[in-house]
């Protein structure tokens, strides 16, 4: 694969195909978890490793799996990284592993992960799958982050723990409940579709 490719599918994960702003993919995680950008980093990080594991195993192992089982094999597979996750973050990160709870063990379902399995790992190579599993983790990583970020800075007045304002500033606490996950996610997307709307007229414009 050439280098031009790798990038192409590099940028369809993060920008063109982002789980989360395009394909709205991963919603439970993303409302959950993502009242502090540490938390997003971390969940995004054991998604990633998960991703990149699942789907080079399964491009390897893609003309051996029967197609009648091959959804519960991607699920045993799937599961088997998500088991060394957990195992990790118990070991070395307790605090993260703490905070980001059931949703670490929940990634074996994880809509993203068993759908690259599904359309992309069990159709190409291991490098190309390796690459969209980069691509795809960096983009569910860089939403999360994004979000967690809006919620953390306004409900806390903090950012990865760090006060940003003084004595006097007043928190939205409603920012880092439940309510505020739903608001910060829908300002975005209206940002970002504002942002490619305004995109495809400059590209029309130009072909004229």
């Amino acid at each position: 694969m050439s280098k031009q490719k790798a990038l192409t599918i590099l940028r369809n994960g993060i920008f063109d195909e982002n789980p989360i702003f395009r394909l709205m993919l991963g919603m439970c995680p993303m409302l959950a978890v993502t009242t502090a950008a540490v938390n997003g980093i971390g969940m995004g990080a054991a998604s990633m490793f998960v991703l990149i594991g699942s789907n080079v195993v399964i491009a390897l192992l893609r003309n051996f799996i029967p197609p009648k089982i091959r959804i519960p094999a991607f699920i045993v597979i799937i599961a088997t990284f998500v088991t060394l996750v957990q195992f990790l973050l118990k070991a070395y990160v307790p605090a993260l592993d703490k905070s980001l709870g059931i949703f670490i063990p929940l990634i074996v379902v994880n809509c993203i992960i068993l759908g690259r399995a599904e359309a992309f790992a069990s159709k190409n190579t291991v490098w190309r799958s390796f690459v969209d599993a980069i691509g795809m983790g960096l983009g569910f990583t860089v939403a999360l982050v994004i979000v967690a970020s809006i919620r953390e800075i306004i409900g806390n007045g903090t950012i990865f723990d760090i006060a940003l304002f003084g004595d006097r500033f007043e928190p939205a606490l409603i920012m880092v409940g439940a309510p505020g996950a739903f608001i910060t996610l829908g300002l975005v997307l209206a940002l970002i579709n504002h942002i490619s709307k305004k995109r495809r007229q400059r590209q029309t414009r130009g072909v004229r």
